[in-house]
């Protein structure tokens, strides 16, 4: 796809996700063929939008994720620094479609990780990283039914990025951790006052949230892309999506590393 019609399709996607309105697909001409030309529209984002890459989300990181949206494996997607807060933050649904919650364990690196030849092992990339986070990802897309928009079109609109809460730093020894094991607690507290709970772990997460960030550092390797000290990856929702509603508050407790919580309103 020609640089100048990524920008268009790229400053299209970024029209709606501003004014919180959907379309059912992008116009013929502005469509990408395949995941090349997603990505490319994906690359204007950041130019169109005026804004820096704080960090990297991974969406379908679990085969039941990657059957519900029809693809074949992970996507990756970038996260704009206006999009991301800290712990306690409150963040509007209003043209949110799919009004979900996502418990994810988040690497900050303290180090480049520049595209080279050869893949990256978890221990490169682990080497690299500074702080272990916890965070709640808050998803949407831009198309009406993203479950058939197809995998070009998802990885266009971002790979349904939309807004972060990016927790604490954890205080505790994460790297003596199976993070594979390792339980997460959510609690939604509903507006009427009812409480919603659901367990997960690392292994819903690629099978373990450290080979999915690996994933995403030779992903973005593989395209000639590299991570910069500072930026972080959210690796993927290690339970299934917290339905919320204007009113709720989500509390996401990972135990010893710590507790990261997000209230919505209309």
């Amino acid at each position: 796809m020609a640089p100048a019609t990524a920008a268009q399709a790229a400053a299209l996607l970024w029209q709606h996700r501003q004014a919180g309105s959907k379309l059912t697909a992008l116009p013929a001409g502005l469509r990408p063929a395949d995941a090349d030309a997603g990505h490319a529209i994906q690359a204007q984002l950041p130019v169109v939008a005026g804004d820096a890459v704080a960090g990297w989300k991974i969406a379908a990181t679990s085969s039941a994720g990657q059957v519900h949206i029809g693809v074949g494996g992970p996507l990756a997607g970038r996260l704009l620094a206006a999009t991301v807060a800290g712990d306690g933050a409150s963040w509007s649904l209003t043209g949110n479609g799919m009004r979900v919650a996502e418990p994810e364990f988040v690497f900050r690196f303290g180090a480049d990780l520049p595209p080279r030849g050869e893949p990256y092992t978890v221990d490169d990339v682990l080497t690299a990283v500074a702080a272990l986070h916890t965070g709640i990802e808050v998803p949407d897309s831009r198309f009406t039914d993203f479950v058939t928009a197809g995998e070009a079109q998802l990885l266009a609109d971002d790979a349904c990025a939309h807004q972060f809460v990016l927790g604490p730093a954890t205080a505790a020894d994460w790297r003596a951790l199976d993070l594979s094991r390792h339980a997460v607690q959510a609690t939604v507290d509903q507006a009427g006052g009812q409480q919603l709970l659901r367990e997960g772990s690392g292994a819903a997460v690629l099978g373990d949230p450290r080979l999915a960030l690996a994933w995403l550092v030779n992903d973005l390797r593989q395209r000639g892309l590299g991570l910069a000290a500072g930026q972080f990856v959210t690796t993927g929702t290690c339970m299934p999506p917290l339905a919320i509603a204007p009113g709720d508050r989500v509390w996401a407790d990972f135990g010893l590393l710590g507790r990261v919580s997000a209230a919505f309103t209309a």
